[in-house]
């Protein structure tokens, strides 16, 4: 990690740049690739599993067989684990769903907003060298509450085309069925055009690396809705001089090994602990076997010396991280003080992992920069709020002569009319 000593504040804006690709690089192979999805569906699909991966894909759907096996390829350690955590996941998500309030604006004017449930979505689960079944369960399991009449998943196959057990297994447990053999742009595209295989959905959620996340972009500007824009994960930790180095350095680690464009941040106002931290880390990164990917996610991260707790909580926000980590003293006061940011860890025994697997928060978040204006996947993510109104006859001529006054204002007689025509025939009532 790039160790930083009291930057000044018009350096900050630039030290909170996040290491990518060049998104324009990424832009031609990536049209490319929807492009033939689209036109030519499946056989695009087998075509770049091919290129790409070196996998041929003789059935693109996981058959119920391999959903079946699954569970037997799972440890009962793991169930239970698996089990505690969706429990977890339920109870913290159900809690957000909402009753209708009918509210009566005036006498005779009702008004409500009704959650109603997109009607075909699709899940994204990262695979490659480290699937994660725990988005599966980030993703399914609001889904379903929401009450999502068609769920499709796509998550990518290792090299014997076979999808990682765990994802199946947490699948079947939801409830879904609909699962296909496709990574990448590739399962962007399948779900946001729909193939012969895949059926086309109206919005697309979960994480992945930059060529899911420009895909993402491109389905959204042709209308197709996106979750957010998330890309690699990162995390941002914040310590005083309390802290136990040991924890910092794996919260950190936890993070870096997602993959060599994660980013990691350590912000703090002890020059002891900066250099404690700094010399754990390279102690415990040994002992990863991710030490490469996390390696590399280091030369991307920064060790920033701050002058206090309050420098340090303006550079979050300013940051605004995916995960936000508080050990400090005053966690729960420091905490008060946040604006921007995915998932907050409150106190020196709430590590990050806690919210990727199993607290109950969900842990789908926005990245680089985006949770100053975005907000991590919740039961809100499926669902349109739709609103509605009745008007009686006491209502109109009660709210009438306002309308009118203001659409006369405006211009627009026709508005006017549609109010003055109801008026009219009460009077001859």
């Amino acid at each position: 990690m790039e160790k930083i000593f009291y930057p000044q504040k018009e350096t900050w804006e630039t030290l909170c740049n996040r290491p990518t690709l060049g998104m324009l690089n990424l832009d031609i192979p990536v049209r490319r690739i929807m492009s033939r999805v689209k036109t030519e569906g499946d056989k695009a699909i087998r075509d770049y599993s091919m290129q790409l991966d070196k996998i041929e894909l003789k059935e693109i759907k996981v058959s119920k067989a391999e959903l079946d096996e699954s569970a037997a390829l799972i440890t009962e350690k793991l169930k239970k684990a698996i089990d505690i955590a969706a429990k977890n996941i339920e109870k913290f998500h159900r809690s957000q769903t909402q009753q209708v309030q009918v509210v009566d604006t005036m006498a005779g004017v009702k008004c409500w907003r009704k959650n109603i449930p997109v009607e075909k979505v699709g899940l994204y689960i990262p695979g490659g060298s480290a699937p994660l079944f725990s988005t599966a369960l980030m993703l399914s399991i609001p889904a379903k509450i929401a009450g999502c009449t068609r769920i499709v998943m796509c998550t990518p196959p290792d090299k014997n085309g076979k999808v990682d057990p765990n994802i199946l297994y947490v699948a079947s447990l939801s409830g879904i069925t609909d699962i296909y053999k496709i990574g990448g742009a590739l399962a962007i595209a399948a779900m946001a055009y729909g193939t012969e295989s895949v059926p086309k959905v109206n919005k697309i959620f979960g994480p992945g690396n930059q060529y899911v996340t420009k895909a993402k972009e491109i389905v959204q500007s042709e209308g197709v809705s996106i979750d957010m824009p998330a890309g690699p994960s990162e995390v941002l930790v914040i310590a005083d001089s309390s802290a136990d180095p040991e924890f910092i350095a794996a919260d950190l680690l936890s993070q870096a090994e997602h993959g060599p464009d994660s980013q990691v941040i350590f912000l703090t106002d002890s020059k002891e602990l900066m250099a404690e931290v700094n010399r754990v880390i390279n102690i415990q990164l040994q002992k990863l076997p991710r030490k490469s990917i996390a390696g590399h996610a280091l030369l991307n991260s920064l060790s920033i010396l701050l002058s206090d707790m309050d420098e340090c909580i303006e550079f979050s926000n300013l940051y605004a991280p995916e995960h936000l980590i508080i050990n400090t003293k005053n966690a729960g006061a420091l905490a008060e003080k946040v604006v921007n940011a995915g998932s907050v860890f409150i106190g020196k025994y709430s590590c990050e992992s806690a919210g990727d697997y199993a607290s109950g928060t969900n842990h789908t978040l926005p990245t680089n920069g985006f949770a100053r204006t975005f907000s991590g996947v919740s039961v809100d993510s499926f669902v349109k709020k739709v609103t509605f109104q009745e008007l009686s006859a006491e209502g109109i001529i009660n709210i009438g002569p306002a309308i009118e006054a203001m659409a006369e204002a405006e211009h627009l007689s026709g508005h006017k009319n549609a109010v003055s025509i109801r008026l009219k025939s009460l009077k001859n009532v």
